[in-house]
């Protein structure tokens, strides 16, 4: 069974993920196009993975059959088990604790071929709608404290099958950077009565130099103090703390949003691997008035090395004023 530990001086958990160790690695390769090898998520493949948790489906077809449009599966190698108890425990100074979440793996599209950016809009509002309906689900078990939803895409960014897919790791505690942010956004809250992330949408919108795309209901932009060269958020202007309480009458355009933007970033920068992560609010928390949820999108141009893991601080080598006008002047439609 996975463990998670916790770092006793900084207070970071950490998943001990033993069954991770059997995964093959024969599928790893970056996407470079088609390719011959056997892919378990492609249509007709569905005995090839563990019983699907949820589909969207043509009319008439069953349960791990072909005929769906979107598959949800548990992960077959999961980072954390679904089973059992937390069993919370102390080891001298050190905690510790069952590695019990949920891992599920979101198949966006039975066609092997096409990445997100190639679906139709209409196909990226089901795989944004799916999420939300995960997240809703996995939010009732009452062990689980946070849904982090995430897409890794080449294998720089972790990704080991091309197929085009997501991820969702349910996490029994919040995470420290998710911890961190809140906190951070909880003392300006405090201080100033409004939400910092509502700030930064009107001074971005204000001043104009770090606005990738900007619609009705939701804007694009490089963060002031990017990390990374091209690192992209997409926000709802309207404020919203959780995701799992996205509203349908917005997913069209948060569809548009994101496949525009990621087709900036892939034009622009030569199909970079990237990842991009929905960060959104613990369950156990209400609809608050201080914390926004938020996509960050990194593309993997720059390596982390020893400066950055020994300090904290990144060195980004394209200012962000930069890189949002790049995008911004790449046509795409």
């Amino acid at each position: 069974m996975p463990e998670l530990r916790k770092d006793p001086v900084i207070g970071r958990w950490v998943i001990i993920a033993t069954e991770r160790g059997k995964r093959p690695t024969d599928f790893a390769s970056e996407p470079t196009g088609p390719t011959s090898s056997f892919c378990p998520f492609c249509e007709g493949n569905e005995d090839k993975t563990p019983p699907e948790i949820m589909a969207y489906r043509n009319a008439g077809t069953g349960p791990n059959k072909p005929g769906w449009r979107l598959r949800v599966v548990p992960n077959k190698f999961p980072a954390l088990q679904i089973e059992g108890s937390l069993d919370k425990r102390g080891e001298g100074i050190y905690d510790r604790m069952h590695g019990i979440g949920a891992h599920e793996v979101i198949i966006e599209t039975p066609e092997h071929h096409l990445t997100l950016t190639e679906l139709p809009s209409e196909h990226i509002q089901n795989v944004l709608w799916a999420y939300r309906d995960r997240m809703a689900d996995l939010k009732r078990d009452t062990r689980f404290t946070y849904g982090m939803i995430f897409k890794n895409v080449g294998k720089t960014a972790g990704a080991s099958l091309e197929h085009t897919h997501s991820q969702i790791i349910v996490l029994p505690t919040v995470p420290r950077t998710v911890a961190d942010e809140m906190r951070g956004s909880k003392t300006f809250f405090d201080y100033r009565g409004r939400c910092i992330f509502c700030d930064m949408i009107r001074q971005e919108l204000d001043t104009g130099t770090r606005i990738v795309l900007d619609g009705e209901e939701f804007v694009a932009f490089e963060p002031y103090a990017a990390r990374f060269p091209f690192e992209t958020w997409i926000l709802p202007k309207r404020h919203a703390s959780h995701y799992e309480n996205l509203q349908r009458l917005v997913v069209e355009e948060l569809a548009y949003c994101l496949k525009t933007t990621l087709l900036k970033i892939e034009k622009a920068l030569n199909m970079p691997a990237y990842n991009y992560i929905v960060h959104t609010t613990p369950f156990e928390n209400p609809e608050i008035e201080h914390y926004h949820w938020h996509i960050e999108i990194i593309p993997r141009l720059t390596k982390v090395a020893g400066f950055e893991w020994g300090t904290g601080f990144y060195i980004n080598p394209v200012p962000p004023e930069s890189a949002a006008e790049f995008l911004r002047n790449t046509q795409v439609h």
